[in-house]
């Protein structure tokens, strides 16, 4: 049976038990932690706790050190959440395994969710897509491992689950697009835009959403500034996608209007 405990990494790394909530102070703790919950039920090699706590520069006791900082760690769950921390955090050969199952993290609910959501709006099932989505979205909190200062491993898994936030938000918005919300979706795409002004695939929806809402002079607008901000920082052109989109604006073609999806900017261009 799984120990009834739950660890957030979606925002700041955060325990959860019936005792309540609780967030580690010690930096090397939490990033042990950070980095065990990152692969619940699988060993963790010891070597790879190093790397992410002292980088390329680990002092000659490294491993012993890492030892203690489990041994607190194990101490912490006990004493907060009252579960016990050296069964939940268990030795193994080459390293450590926090043993819990996959679903009592929220980051590996988070990643099953937006592979789900791909899939299902790959396969046109835009309904089941957009529940998966505001599924996943729904457990995100913030930045993951806002409080934890990152080393190049937790880096990388920061990064990616970035990257499936924004997969997610393109599927609910496929989705929500598709089901015919695009004048509700007009601002919440234009804010996307601020955060990520370099985007493309906000960028042709906002411009298709602007277009659906017989808007086509703004769209063009939306697409002019986009041109002029993609040569101003990286000295390219729109992709081919959001050229022929461009196009099919400027001679009024109904394209995706009528097939209900976004264009796919994956051409070169």
């Amino acid at each position: 049976m799984a120990v009834e405990i739950r660890f957030d990494l979606l925002g700041p790394l955060t325990i959860r038990s019936r005792e309540g909530a609780h967030s580690p102070r010690g930096p090397k703790i939490t990033k042990i932690l950070a980095m065990l919950a990152l692969r619940p039920a699988l060993p963790v090699e010891t070597t790879a706790l190093v790397e992410e706590l002292w980088g390329e520069n680990p002092p000659a006791r490294a491993v012993g050190t890492v030892r203690t900082h489990v041994y607190h760690l194990r101490r912490l769950l006990s004493e907060y959440h009252g579960v016990p921390g050296g069964e939940l955090v268990r030795t193994e050969a080459s390293g450590y395994v926090l043993a819990v199952e996959p679903y009592q993290v929220d980051a590996v609910r988070f990643a099953v969710l937006a592979a789900e959501g791909r899939q299902l709006c790959n396969a046109g099932r835009l309904g089941n897509a957009l529940s998966a989505a505001r599924k996943g979205l729904g457990l995100w909190r913030g930045a993951p491992l806002a409080n934890v200062r990152t080393g190049r491993l937790l880096g990388g898994h920061v990064r990616r689950l970035g990257e499936l936030h924004t997969q997610l938000l393109e599927v609910r918005i496929e989705a929500e697009m598709a089901s015919g919300r695009h004048r509700e979706l007009i601002p919440e795409l234009r804010d996307l835009i601020v955060r990520d002004p370099l985007n493309e695939w906000f960028h042709a929806c906002l411009m298709e959403a602007l277009r659906r809402a017989d808007r086509r002079a703004d769209a063009l607008k939306a697409f002019q500034e986009l041109r002029v901000a993609l040569d101003l920082e990286l000295g390219v052109r729109p992709s081919t996608g959001l050229r022929e989109l461009q196009r099919g604006i400027l001679l009024d073609e109904d394209g995706w209007r009528t097939a209900g999806r976004m264009p796919s900017l994956s051409a070169a261009s």
